[in-house]
């Protein structure tokens, strides 16, 4: 099914959990620093906290992390002496060495440590499993590795934060601390990059949208519901018209759907079956069960099956700004980025088998065009490929691999195959575009299936007369509205382009005489449809200047007794270029210009 925001992710446990057993997997030089890092670090928490157990210690993208059993919390002071006593196992030069054991001696051994998660994960593995586990000097751990040779070889690392986690990622299990931290070869690449988590945390559109006044969660209506506030609801807005007009231009159709359906929708598109767990509990109505919609396509395919298709209409390229509803257990939902309800820009394409290679090379264009006008350029690609449990006719399989393959070729842009990570049924291809900070953030998706159109019974009448089998596309593009605008608060840290800012302009009094010019010149600027407030007031010009730059607006525009004299305005950009004073008029050309939409990426005149 079209997933624009995805559902939880697989606990990294799970794959560590299949780690553990059999050959050492292969990692990078850097993923294997860090996965020795997080052995150090453990050594050194057992060592100054007796009796806290271990569990698992993964490297992940940004580092590193190990979850510990211990009744007392963590402090910052913790912190630092662990990476003290981490340092002095540096300095001793350890050796780190691979053993190995059948899994009822292994069992035996943590065992009689006491190290009970270690047993338990012992006890998944299969009954002749070879068990491997590393010693560090007088410390070992259960692990399939690999490792660096030597301790001594770490380079430069830092412990970064404590959070909570439960053990295999299940809220039944028991809650433990998550200790995370970050390693590098050298200390220049550690620097650089807790130089980027301070700017991430800078640009946190948590703190941004606080500031700014743009959203809120508010517990009392629930944990992932957002609250639009005006200047947010704004920017929103602009969004979403420009989403709707360029969909018009593209061929598509907007539709809609409702908020909930009878449970026997999602039976026949199986997400009672494999989504269940991820879905809110509906109502009864007239003896009727009523299930909160999680996804807009089944209610899309309902509709492509009023009436009898003919290949003459298609395509048929449907798309909706779908709120859904989506359970996110409490541990992952993050501020914008993981909500528990969100507007998903849906698309779905409805075609014959010979259509495919040139709408899904369309879909890509559409895509990029749209995200290029947003202000980014750097996009990395996905394509996942057919798995080992799959339904659908493998010769399709590969016509639309081969198509989505083409694509990415065509693009130009770096793209990596993911063998067997499609979806059982239909391959995809994901974009994930970079931010300012070179983060990757997984927006678009499109992804061919050839399971609804079975469920749904989804048929067109060929040249031949005869009734054949639709071809079908999901398609997110920004993925859902409230991480889009999470992901563009922080690329731009609040200050919006200024065709998105919610305030283009301000009008500003240096005194109380200039009051009724000040309400004139916003009239003009409002009636050329700019977004414009006022300031006036006794509070001294510095001050006024300091609040518009603080809420990040893209135009100053000040006003005195000289101004009002000569009909004019004294401009000041939010990075503190002063303009050449204009007439009233001429400003409303640079605004215009200024707040030209960039389609595609082309820059528009601006400041």
């Amino acid at each position: 099914m079209s997933e624009a925001d995805p559902p939880p992710s697989s606990p990294v446990e799970a794959d560590l959990l299949e780690g553990l057993v059999g050959a050492t997997p292969t990692l990078s030089p850097l993923e294997t620093l860090r996965h020795s890092t997080a052995h150090v670090m453990a050594k050194a928490v057992q060592r100054l906290f007796p009796g806290t157990k271990v569990t698992i210690g993964p490297s992940i993208d940004s580092g590193f992390y190990y979850d510990f059993d211990r009744s007392t919390p963590f402090t910052e002071d913790d912190l630092a002496s662990i990476e003290t006593e981490m340092k002095k196992i540096i300095k001793a030069d350890e050796p780190f060495v691979r053993h190995e054991l059948g899994r009822a001696e292994a069992r035996a051994m943590f065992d009689q440590l006491g190290e009970s998660y270690k047993v338990e994960l012992i006890d998944s593995f299969p009954p002749d499993a070879v068990v491997s586990y590393y010693t560090t000097g007088d410390w070992f751990d259960l692990c399939r590795g690999p490792h660096l040779a030597r301790t001594g070889e770490i380079g430069a690392f830092k412990l970064l934060s404590v959070a909570g986690a439960y053990w295999r990622g299940s809220e039944k299990n028991a809650q433990l601390q998550r200790i995370y931290g970050t390693a590098f070869a050298t200390k220049a690449e550690l620097d650089a990059h807790l130089a980027m988590i301070e700017e991430a945390k800078r640009r946190d559109h948590r703190r941004i949208g606080k500031d700014l006044d743009l959203f809120s969660i508010d517990e009392v209506i629930g944990g992932g519901l957002v609250l639009w506030h005006p200047k947010g609801a704004r920017i929103r807005h602009v969004i979403e018209t420009f989403w709707r007009e360029e969909h018009f231009a593209n061929g598509y159709e907007l539709v809609g759907s409702p908020h909930v359906a009878r449970e026997e929708l999602w039976n026949t598109s199986g997400h009672t079956t494999f989504y269940k767990e991820n879905m809110y509990a509906g109502m009864d109505v007239d003896g009727q069960q009523y299930l909160v919609k999680p996804m807009n396509c089944p209610f899309h395919c309902t509709m492509f099956k009023k009436g009898l298709r003919s290949y003459r209409e298609l395509p048929h390229r449907w798309a909706e700004l779908g709120t859904v509803y989506r359970y996110e257990r409490s541990g992952v939902m993050h501020g914008l980025l993981r909500v528990r309800g969100f507007t998903q820009d849906d698309a779905h394409l409805f075609m014959t088998p010979e259509q495919l290679p040139g709408e899904l090379e369309r879909v890509v264009d559409f895509c990029l065009y749209v995200l290029r006008t947003f202000g980014f350029s750097e996009f990395k690609l996905y394509l996942a490929t057919q798995p080992k449990e799959f339904i659908g006719d493998p010769a399709m399989w590969k016509v639309a691999e081969a198509a989505l393959l083409a694509v990415l070729e065509k693009s130009g842009l770096p793209f990596e195959i993911d063998p067997g990570g499609g979806a059982f049924y239909g391959p995809k291809i994901d974009l994930k575009l970079k931010d300012c900070l070179g983060r990757e953030w997984q927006c678009s998706t499109i992804q061919v299936d050839f399971n609804l159109p079975e469920r749904f019974d989804l048929q067109y009448v060929g040249t031949d007369g005869a009734k054949h089998r639709i071809v079908m596309v999901h398609r997110a593009l920004l993925g859902s509205m409230e991480r889009f605008f999470a992901v563009l608060t922080e690329h731009y840290a609040g200050a919006f382009p200024v065709w998105l800012a919610p305030v283009q302009a301000r009008v500003i009094s240096i005194g109380d005489r200039q009051e009724a010019y000040v309400n004139e010149v916003a009239a003009v600027l409002k009636q050329a449809g700019f977004r414009v407030d006022t300031h006036t007031g006794g509070e001294k010009l510095g001050a006024k200047i300091r609040q518009a730059q603080l809420e990040k607006i893209p135009f100053m525009l000040v006003c005195g007794d000289k101004e009002v004299e000569a009909r004019a305005v004294a401009a000041r950009a939010r990075d503190g270029v002063q303009l050449p004073a204009m007439a009233i008029d001429a400003f409303v050309q640079h605004l215009r210009a200024a707040a030209t939409i960039p389609r595609g990426g082309v820059v528009a005149a601006t400041t």
